[in-house]
């Protein structure tokens, strides 16, 4: 068994376990609700994701992956959202992991305080099972494959029509930069959230948004109107695609997903996979792998093209795409885990000084780089 020694950290670091890692004394009476899957014979790979305790486990019929979550974090609603647009993403050609149901019907399932969920292995192989989050793709290749894997699941999703989701916690929404006034928007969002209102009670947030935020989700608001809500992944990094022969094989990790546009997901795409923030983080300069975003983009467009106004519109989400998310995840390392340290992180770090990088040189060398290939995407 590969026993686990470490998470994903905010800096790029490895660090102990946020929530304790499976082990066969819990698993056993969890599998035993899915008698499809027979006994549990051996834990093969614990994830370092940081959000829930996940592992690969192999069982009389064949190997399954099974994440525990902390109720705060993901109920047994939140999770059917998720599963409900990855089935959909699947009925439409999207390969992505099969979520098992349980004796009673159910693919979520309560035991013991926490809130499980057991997916069949998905196809293709996990070059990037220790990836973090940022860190760079392998080749061009593998750039040009996520992009269009992305289209193709755009397309995919373009029928479903669910409302955005309840899940609140660790969220990647189109709510907060989408309001005409920010400020406002965040002051309502304080008195709905007590914990995110303690933590920010001590600072001056208004300043903060302000200068760092403010003038890239004005200049947003003009490009909303042109972009149809669309349900999307909003985490596309390579270690959420299994590959095979250079192309994408599968698609995992629906945790993110939420009812946004495509230019919000592409632009996610853009700041995942070709912007080296943990270089910032760590003190370095992060300059944009250029060739990755034009790769990524020749896949999109080889099969959605883009047009100057698309490409208008993903310059204009840049900036902000992260900030929702971010104003979450201080929220949850706060409020849920009660760890300040972290909490700063992701609002100093992750909110602050990643939004400010697009006022930079290299930030602004990015942007000048997509406005000078306007019309190559189309």
């Amino acid at each position: 068994m590969n026993q686990p020694l470490h998470s994903h950290g905010l800096a790029g670091e490895q660090v102990a376990p946020i929530w304790a890692t499976l082990t066969q004394a819990q698993l056993q009476p969890v599998l035993a609700q899915y008698p499809q899957l027979g006994a549990l014979r051996a834990i093969d790979w614990h994830s370092p994701r940081p959000f829930s305790a996940a592992a690969l486990v192999s069982t009389e019929h064949g190997q399954w992956f099974v994440k525990r979550h902390h109720p705060s974090v993901r109920s047994a609603a939140w999770l059917a959202e998720e599963h409900g647009f990855s089935q959909h993403l699947r009925l439409n050609g999207i390969a992505t992991p099969v979520v098992q149901a349980s004796a009673t019907g159910a693919t979520v399932i309560s035991h013991g305080g926490w809130t499980y969920e057991v997916h069949a292995r998905a196809i293709g192989d996990d070059l990037y099972r220790d990836a973090q989050s940022w860190s760079p793709l392998y080749s061009l290749e593998h750039a040009h494959a996520a992009g269009l894997a992305l289209a193709q699941l755009h397309r995919a999703a373009e029928h479903f029509a669910a409302p955005a989701r309840q899940a609140c916690v660790l969220s990647s929404r189109w709510h907060l930069f989408t309001q005409p006034d920010l400020l406002a928007a965040v002051e309502l969002h304080l008195q709905h959230n007590p914990t995110l209102a303690r933590y920010l009670a001590g600072r001056d947030w208004r300043s903060e948004l302000g200068q760092a935020l403010l003038p890239a989700q004005q200049k947003l608001l003009p490009h909303l109107r042109t972009q149809p809500a669309l349900w999307t992944h909003n985490d596309w990094h390579a270690s959420n695609l299994l590959w095979r022969d250079g192309q994408v094989a599968s698609v995992l990790d629906f945790g993110l997903c939420d009812r946004t546009s495509a230019l919000y997901d592409l632009a996610t795409a853009l700041e995942r996979n070709a912007i080296p923030w943990l270089e910032l983080d760590s003190g370095g300069v992060a300059q944009a792998d250029l060739a990755t975003v034009d790769a990524m983009l020749d896949g999109y467009a080889a099969h959605t093209p883009l047009n100057a106004q698309a490409i208008a519109g993903l310059i204009a989400w840049l900036p902000v795409v992260h900030a929702d998310f971010a104003i979450s995840e201080t929220e949850y390392f706060d409020g849920i885990l009660g760890d300040r340290v972290s909490a700063n992180i992701a609002w100093d770090d992750y909110l602050l000084r990643h939004a400010s990088w697009f006022q930079s040189s290299e930030g602004q060398r990015l942007i000048e780089h997509l406005q000078q290939r306007t019309g190559d995407w189309a």
